[in-house]
Order: structure tokens, then sequence, then C-alpha cells
């Protein structure tokens, strides 16, 4: 199994834990893509698994993989003329209120064409992790819970520790995250 393969296995589990837990309080279900608009930045290794995703699926079905490509390449279009120069770090600081869907959204399913490649912000989106102390919830989520409800619902993830020994193979440094569209565009 590849270093990423475990890092997403370790997530996985974590997530899947704090599912459990969440039992009915969590509301994410097929379909639901609320946190699939606006931009959110994404590490330089799941960039790496999104083109991989791209590939893999260009092998297996060419027109879902051509809509994809379509959607990334109009989207890193428009990101460019709106916001010229150092896109990714311009449009994290400039349009975090955007609702831009991600290219990676199917708009007729409301379903995620890279599910199994998704990066580490959509794996852990939702039910209830705790990392540095402060516990992160999606806001249609935990409807009417306590905070000590939701606390208890919590699993302890730090991605970015877990990532970091992977972003560092891949230039020795810490690459510059990036956003979905300019990952798949190219």
């Amino acid at each position: 199994m590849t270093d990423d393969g475990k890092l997403i296995q370790i997530i996985d589990a974590a997530l899947a834990e704090a599912a459990r837990k969440a039992g009915s309080w969590l509301k994410c279900r097929l379909g639901c893509c609320e946190c699939c608009l606006g931009a959110f930045e994404i590490s330089a290794w799941d960039a790496e698994r999104l083109r991989g995703g791209l590939k893999e699926l260009g092998a297996s079905d060419r027109e879902r993989a051509a809509r994809v490509r379509a959607r990334a390449g109009e989207a890193a279009a428009r990101l460019r003329r709106e916001y010229p120069g150092d896109t990714a770090s311009r449009v994290l600081s400039e349009a975090a209120d955007d609702d831009e869907p991600c290219p990676a959204l199917d708009p007729e399913t409301g379903t995620c064409d890279f599910y199994q490649w998704r990066p580490l912000t959509c794996r852990t989106f939702g039910p209830a992790i705790r990392s540095g102390g402060a516990v992160g919830v999606c806001e249609l989520c935990f409807p009417g819970a306590t905070g000590e409800e939701i606390a208890g619902c919590a699993v302890e993830l730090d991605t970015d520790a877990l990532e970091m020994p992977l972003l560092q193979q891949l230039t020795g440094e810490i690459p510059c995250p990036t956003l979905v569209a300019l990952a798949l565009d190219g």
C-alpha cells in the first residue's frame, strides 16, 4: 500500500468512527453537496491524487472524464481571468464566499465524480472532527445538538500532521496549496 493509501485508510477509519458516533445527527447523504460549493484549498498531494483519479476515470469512463475536464477547464479559465497572477492564493483570500461548484461535482446528480480520489478537506467535512482543541462540523449536521453532544461525537484527527511527511516527499519542501479546478486543468 502506498503512503497516500495508508493516509487515506487512517482518515477514512477515523471518519467512519465519527459517523458512527454521530448517528442520526449526521446529515451528510448522497446528493448533499453544500460543501462542494466555493473555493477551498487542497494540498499538492490531493492534487496528485485527483490527477491520478482523472487518468483512471479516463480509462474506465471517457465521457465522464471529459465532462470533468471541461468543467475544470471552464472553472480554471474563469478563475485565472478573475484572479490573475497567483490564482490559488488570491482566490482563497478574496473569494472565500464564492458559490462556484467544484468541477468534480456532477451538476445533474449532485454527486462527486472523484469520490474515491477526493481531497482530505472533502473527506473530513461533515462529522465532528477535533483538531487542535477545536471541533469542526458541517453547519447542516447536528441540528439542535448542544456543544456537549457534538463534542461527544468528535474524533481527534490532525490531517495536517498526518499529511505533512507526504507533502515533504513531493519536493522536500511544503508545496503551495492549489484548487481543484487548477489541479485538474491541464
